[in-house]
């Protein structure tokens, strides 16, 4: 597997964490992979084979070429059906509410067709370039083009919102609710703010921040016991711990790292 991540103009810094590219050839045998949520908001191009997305048991979809993948709480399945080659764009939390009109809420937890939020003529536009593109960084000047062309005020991006989202970020998700809250602001109006600028509430990101913190751990000094990676997570107990990553990634964690359904997320935190 070739993962690869490149840097935003200093334009989108503050909006777009990242690009990111990779390559699987038809003879890796990827197999299906489960995928775990990471926080963002992506919208993927798929140059290579179609990609199944499994929903319940055997029963899928196929993943639109183009695409919004928006905030997932819970893992889910994909499986190439041949060649991997994709190009994607990573937005932070709350980056992507600046490009569209749409509430993040209704992006949650599904694919959603690119020409459903910026109209077909010009999302047919923007699919065609990406694919006729022969370089990473003529597709990423191509897709910063268009998102500088759908780019509204910055002011629009609720600070509140920003402002909370870089916060537990900061504290690695352990954040308290309450702790967030200023004076002239209630809990639900926090709630209500989060979900329709980020597509989660702050109690959600917060789990999935402080998750990313303890999986990279995992993966990066596997020697560390499961109660250090607790601890250093911030995490009440390892029960706890071990509680809240079954949720999100669908097993425990010493079966994590040497699990051939994760090996794609796996590679995707180590390379955060």
């Amino acid at each position: 597997m070739d993962y690869q991540t490149f840097s935003p103009h200093s334009d989108f810094g503050s909006l777009v964490k990242c690009y990111w590219t990779l390559e699987v050839p038809t003879d890796a045998g990827a197999g299906r992979q489960r995928i775990i949520p990471d926080g963002c908001i992506e919208m993927i191009f798929t140059l290579g084979e179609d990609i199944k997305r499994y929903k319940a048991g055997d029963e899928f979809i196929i993943q639109p070429r183009a695409m919004v993948l928006g905030h997932t709480i819970e893992p889910f399945f994909i499986e190439p059906m041949g060649y991997v080659n994709t190009f994607a764009v990573r937005f932070y939390p709350y980056g992507f509410t600046s490009f569209v009109t749409t509430s993040l809420k209704d992006l949650a937890n599904k694919e959603t067709p690119i020409e459903i939020l910026f109209g077909e003529k010009q999302a047919a536009g923007l699919a065609h370039k990406i694919v006729q593109a022969t370089e990473t960084n003529e597709r990423i000047y191509i897709v910063e083009k268009f998102l500088l062309d759908r780019l509204k005020n910055e002011a629009t991006i609720d600070h509140i919102v920003k402002s909370t989202v870089d916060l537990l970020c900061s504290s690695k998700g352990t954040m308290s609710v309450n702790s967030l809250l200023r004076d002239d602001l209630s809990r639900r109006q926090l709630e209500r703010k989060f979900i329709k600028q980020v597509g989660l509430s702050p109690k959600q990101l917060g789990k999935v921040i402080r998750l990313q913190t303890a999986l990279k751990m995992l993966l990066n000094q596997p020697s560390d016991s499961l109660t250090k990676i607790a601890y250093e997570s911030e995490y009440y107990d390892q029960a706890h711990f071990i509680k809240d990553f079954k949720e999100f990634t669908g097993t425990n964690p010493k079966a994590f790292s040497g699990n051939d359904h994760l090996a794609l997320s796996a590679l995707f935190y180590r390379r955060e």
